[in-house]
């Protein structure tokens, strides 16, 4: 009974534990399927960040952000510089050995001229060595701020108001860059840190610590740009409130001299409303408004000269050390204002008056227009210069103002006098009556010359003022000369200096028929007389007459 009752629970214990045994490999398989559908999860969770980073990665690509460039540039000095320096250690190893192998050489030298080239990497990029983003967070720089003098510096003024905005807002605009580059930076890093909590072979933990300080010093970036702008923005109101200040002052002060010219317009414009109203004689009228308007002229620029001009006496004296090359440069410039300065207040020359300049072999009489600071402008009118020697006329001519000193001017109207002297010529026979055409031409020329006669008389009588006149008369003179073909009478007198041809032609039409209505006044005119005879009956030689043989 025993027995049997031993068996049974030996077999009872054999059939368990073969259950067991069953149950265990049953659990074992579902542990490792379990493990492997776990496994699978991560992994594809690893792959769904890995999609994640990609999509992150593309953005910050896109964005060809230069903060990314310099953090790649200063990474890169890095890198130049932990070589350098193992190369520095290989060199300094292989320089303390005594004896060295062909290779050791020929290694030494390849790494010195690494050395070298590193060196001069080293170099370049020194700036950005010092520290990774050092241009890119530093502002611009606020150079003096320039000061506002005269109505050209306020354009100078607001155009660098609007430079230091647009730095300003470039460095702003840096920010808002970084800010974004950042957010996508943290949200990567975050990624990698998910990424590592569930890789259990750690590929990613190098990367997420790279992302880490990446992230750290962009961050560092950020913080220092934040102060900096905020301090950058406190003394940039400060330049644009002193510059707009500068601006407003100037334009005040425009605005006055504004007035004040416009007062200086106003009142010499009712004087020569008032110079025309009462002035009717035309050259006194022009005079009065050429002073006028040379005065007004000169008035504004001092105006303007001692409001814009602080140190007078300092302009004065750069002029003076620069009016000598500037004289030999513009000789004839100064030479011309000089002589519109003799002209002018030398009252040699007046506008209206007529005058005969001599020009390069070439004579021109003409009456002057305008006397300016440079040039006096005459217009040439028919004349007896014109007839005989130009053929020309109507042509303005402008006569530069230092012609006064060099060349010769006749004024034919000269202060009051605007009558000259002119004269026809006319030639008689030997056998004529010369008394009684004198006497002719004589009472002709009174005649006709009356009215000028009388009033030359006149404006001689002013001109014992200013000049000594010693012979005053101005009865027409007649003088005769015995020329080869017969006796000249020359006929002098007065006329108007801007019509001599005009009583020419009346006097000399009338002497002529003075003459030939007279019977024993005969004009003369170049003639040849030609005598013929009959040619003499000539005997030839050794002719014997017949009657006498």
């Amino acid at each position: 009974m025993k027995k049997i009752f031993f068996y049974f629970l030996l077999a009872s214990s054999i059939l368990f534990s073969d259950s067991i045994k069953n149950d265990i490999n049953v659990t074992k398989f579902e542990m490792d399927k379990i493990k492997l559908a776990e496994e699978d999860l991560r992994k594809e969770k690893i792959a769904n960040y890995i999609l994640e980073l990609k999509e992150i990665e593309k953005k910050i690509s896109k964005k060809d952000s230069v903060w990314i460039k310099s953090y790649a540039s200063y990474l890169t000095s890095l890198d130049v510089r932990e070589s350098l320096e193992k190369i520095k250690e290989r060199i300094e190893a292989l320089q303390k050995k005594r004896k060295k192998s062909l290779s050791e050489i020929d290694e030494l030298s390849a790494l010195i001229s690494r050395e070298k080239i590193l060196t001069s990497q080293i170099e370049k990029l020194k700036k950005k060595d010092s520290y990774p983003f050092s241009d890119l967070l530093t502002p611009p720089n606020i150079e003096e701020i320039p000061s506002i003098n005269n109505p050209f510096d306020i354009f100078a003024g607001i155009s660098r108001i609007k430079t230091l905005d647009k730095d300003f807002n470039d460095y702003v605009l840096r920010k808002k860059e970084l800010k974004e580059l950042i957010s996508l930076l943290r949200s990567e890093y975050r990624i990698y840190t998910q990424i590592v909590a569930i890789d259990e072979e750690n590929n990613y933990k190098e990367s997420a610590e790279f992302k880490s300080k990446q992230l750290e010093r962009f961050e560092s970036a950020l913080d220092t740009m934040n102060v900096t702008a905020d301090v950058y923005q406190k003394r940039l109101d400060i330049v644009e409130a002193s510059i707009n200040k500068d601006v407003e002052s100037q334009v005040f002060k425009l605005a006055k001299i504004g007035v004040i010219i416009l007062v200086v317009l106003i009142f010499f414009f009712l004087l020569k409303l008032f110079v025309k109203k009462y002035i009717t004689d035309n050259e006194r009228f022009y005079m009065a408004n050429k002073i006028i308007t040379f005065g007004n002229f000169t008035l504004i620029i001092l105006i303007l000269f001692f409001n814009y001009i602080e140190n007078v006496s300092y302009l004065v004296t750069i002029l003076g050390f620069a009016s000598a090359g500037i004289a030999i440069a513009m000789k004839d410039w100064f030479m011309s204002i000089l002589g519109w300065l003799v002209i002018v207040f030398g009252g040699s020359i007046h506008v209206g008056d007529r005058i005969r300049v001599d020009m390069d072999g070439m004579k021109y009489v003409g009456d002057v227009m305008d006397i300016s600071l440079l040039r006096m402008t005459i217009l040439e009118d028919v004349t007896l210069t014109t007839v005989i020697d130009n053929r020309r006329a109507g042509r303005i001519i402008f006569i530069p103002n230092n012609y006064v000193f060099t060349r010769m001017i006749a004024n034919y109207t000269h202060s009051t006098l605007k009558t000259v002297w002119d004269g026809v010529k006319i030639t008689i026979t030997f056998d004529s009556n010369h008394k009684k055409a004198i006497h002719l031409a004589k009472e002709i020329t009174k005649k006709f010359s009356k009215g000028y006669t009388d009033i030359t008389r006149k404006q001689l009588n002013k001109l014992r003022n200013q000049y000594s006149l010693k012979n005053t008369n101005v009865e027409p003179r007649i003088f005769s000369f015995i020329e080869p073909n017969g006796i000249t009478i020359d006929a002098w007198y007065l006329t108007n200096a801007y019509a001599t041809l005009t009583l020419r032609s009346v006097i000399s039409s009338e002497i002529v028929d003075a003459f030939n209505a007279e019977d024993d006044i005969t004009i003369a005119y170049p003639t040849q007389m030609l005598h013929l005879e009959k040619p003499a009956k000539k005997t030839p030689p050794f002719k014997i007459d017949e009657k006498t043989v």
